[in-house]
């Protein structure tokens, strides 16, 4: 009798360990079901970042490949650019998260590089276009609503030449707040590997596939050198070479670059290791050994593309090529102080 009653005590409690392991089993996976489209990620290194996994509300508004990403942070939008045929080329979000708009426009090809610029007067949204059709090989500027406004290069023909201003596959662009000084980055695979500065000269310069451009507060222009695996780094006035980071890039090549509000890390998207690392940014002068600091590690298929950071809340904002969506990371903070 007492075997017997040991034996169904035993029984009982190994249904209550299969009852608690399902409950959890089913808690994992309604979670997961519940985030959609969300991917694992880790943390390797400091945690600067969490996964906002409630951002966009709805991920159906991805219909394409996802290539780049950028923020309005006064006005508290997000622009993705996306790529596909018979697709809007831009989806508009809230920071938030609410769905806002879609530019059904027929003068965008292949999106690439997405920049907001003069957020504080005159808000506009510059698209880098790698198409090879009549709107290809062009850097356009368009209104928050999608008005097309101007148009940078010779449509639909790819070259090298400064005037008038061709590009081949224009990678990225990148607009100076104060200065209005434009950083463009061209030849995402194209025959020009060159860095241009417009509004006060045109100055090209040497790389393999440069295919992200940042400039910081202490003048200094930020490339992602992608085809030679590191980051070179130039005085923006004078365009002296002030070093460049190569054994941080060992693995993969950098593909994006942007800076945190504070100045103090250097954000870089690297697409085929699935990472975005964060590096700690040198205050001024020579820029001297990367040190990475932390590393939000994706799962095996994300392919992140391009970020960029709301310069208010330092909220990051990953383009993500393989899982055809946009991410967003809230910063951690600590002692009431962001990052």
């Amino acid at each position: 009798m007492k075997k017997k009653s040991q034996l169904c005590f035993i029984s009982s409690a190994m249904a209550i360990i299969f009852l608690v392991m399902f409950v959890m089993y089913s808690t994992l996976n309604s979670h997961y079901v519940a985030s959609g489209r969300k991917r694992d990620f880790s943390i390797v290194g400091r945690t600067l970042y969490k996964l906002d996994v409630s951002w966009p509300k709805y991920s159906e508004h991805f219909t394409g490949e996802v290539f780049g990403v950028a923020v309005d942070h006064l006005a508290g939008v997000v622009y993705v650019a996306q790529r596909g045929e018979n697709i809007p080329k831009v989806l508009v979000f809230s920071t938030d998260g609410d769905f806002l708009q879609a530019w059904n426009t027929s003068t965008l090809e292949m999106p690439h590089g997405i920049f907001l610029a003069n957020a504080s007067s005159a808000p506009s949204v510059w698209i880098t276009d790698v198409g090879n059709g009549p709107y290809g090989h062009t850097i356009k500027q368009y209104s928050p609503s999608g008005k097309l406004l101007q148009v940078l290069g010779t449509a639909g023909k790819a070259g090298s030449g400064l005037t008038p201003l061709q590009f081949d596959q224009p990678a990225e662009i990148f607009i100076h707040d104060s200065t209005r000084e434009i950083y463009i980055v061209d030849g995402d695979g194209g025959m020009n590997n060159r860095l241009i500065k417009l509004s006060q000269g045109e100055g090209p310069s040497q790389f393999y596939i440069p295919h992200s451009v940042a400039v910081d507060n202490f003048q200094r222009v930020w490339v992602a050198d992608r085809g030679n695996k590191r980051i070179q780094v130039f005085n923006s006035v004078t365009g002296d070479w002030l070093g460049s980071w190569g054994s941080c890039f060992t693995d993969d090549a950098p593909y994006s670059v942007r800076l945190t509000p504070d100045q103090k890390y250097l954000v870089v998207a690297q697409l085929n290791t699935n990472r975005v690392t964060l590096l700690e940014a040198p205050p001024v002068g020579i820029i001297g050994q990367c040190k990475v600091v932390s590393s939000i590690q994706l799962a095996d298929d994300i392919k992140p593309h391009l970020v960029d950071l709301d310069q208010k809340t330092g909220v990051l904002y990953v383009a993500e090529i393989g899982a055809q969506q946009a991410q967003k990371f809230v910063p951690i903070t600590f002692r009431n102080n962001v990052l």
